[in-house]
């Protein structure tokens, strides 16, 4: 199972920002620790070439990134602080994401240490999202692939309004989010089915309402790909997610799901998603739970 990652992922940030920009790294180091990936399985990458990220989004806001221009409210919207390496960051997390796709289609299953930035829109970025890895990837495959169809399954905890903004006029694409209906962000984008769950959702009504549609969905499209943002922040003790999902839930739901796609050869790109549990190193373990779930999937149905 091939796994894409970089050191340059850890983007500074100043002390006391919720962003938990150390779970990359950790998750990474718990899962070769814990000897759930090899060394070999992991692929360090470089920034994702410009032309790429200029089919998803304007011109002018990818050169403020660049060169370090984004204004105050800019900043704020994004929930970042302009610096010097967070284009590069950016990316890389990109880059990170389009070769998880691409091993995918090959493989059954790629994996991208990171990604699932789904709150970027063309000209501006939203919620620690600077640039849409999803809508880059997915562009990137249909110059290749044109009549590729290609299924986002969002179960972050919050709705891709950027995703949805970019990819929801494109019949080969089918946008599925389920998410807290009142929670951030506060304008939401019609995806091609948006599941809304209440605040504080206990576990199985979640897991009830989420096999139920996104079984529906898959059967009535038919992609040739799904990329998952899985989310770590459905968990009880997350800061901003509103959900109240137990461990033994979120471990409960990346099974199914999981399952489901690698037995029916779905090829499936995993990306992370938010998370921002009250214990920093929980989110890691989160993430860590959710590829480990998949490697031994994947050696399990092998050869089917």
């Amino acid at each position: 199972m091939r796994c894409f990652y970089s050191e340059s992922l850890e983007l500074d940030l100043p002390s006391g920002h919720p962003f938990p920009m150390g779970k990359f790294r950790i998750s990474k180091d718990m899962l070769l620790q814990q000897n759930i990936l090899r060394p070999e399985e992991i692929t360090e990458v470089k920034a994702v070439d410009f032309h790429h990220i200029l089919r998803v989004h304007d011109r002018a806001y990818i050169e403020k990134v660049q060169s370090n221009q984004l204004d105050r409210k800019e900043q704020i919207l994004l929930g970042l602080p302009a610096s010097p390496n967070l284009f590069a960051r950016s990316a890389t997390e990109v880059e990170a994401t389009r070769l998880a796709c691409n091993a995918a289609l090959t493989d059954g299953v790629g994996v991208c240490l990171a990604g699932g930035t789904h709150h970027a829109f063309r000209g501006h970025g939203e919620g620690y999202c600077v640039f849409n890895d999803i809508a880059i990837a997915i562009r990137d495959l249909q110059d290749k692939r044109p009549g590729i169809k290609v299924m986002v399954v969002d179960t972050d905890a919050h709705q891709g309004n950027g995703t949805a903004s970019l990819l929801g006029d494109d019949p080969r694409v089918f946008t599925y989010s389920i998410h807290v209906g009142r929670n951030y962000p506060t304008k939401k984008v019609a995806s091609s089915l948006d599941v809304e769950t209440v605040r504080y959702v206990e576990g199985e009504m979640y897991l009830q309402m989420l096999f139920r549609t996104l079984a529906d969905s898959l059967d009535s499209f038919s992609p040739d790909l799904v990329i998952w943002i899985s989310g770590a922040d459905n968990h009880r003790n997350d800061r901003f997610g509103q959900m109240h999902l137990s461990l033994k839930d979120i471990q409960r739901r990346d099974e199914v799901l999981l399952r489901a796609m690698i037995k029916n050869r779905i090829p499936v790109a995993i990306l992370y998603g938010g998370g921002y549990n009250r214990q920093p190193e929980f989110t890691a373990k989160l993430h860590r739970n959710t590829i480990a779930t998949a490697k031994r999937l994947a050696a399990e149905y092998r050869g089917l």
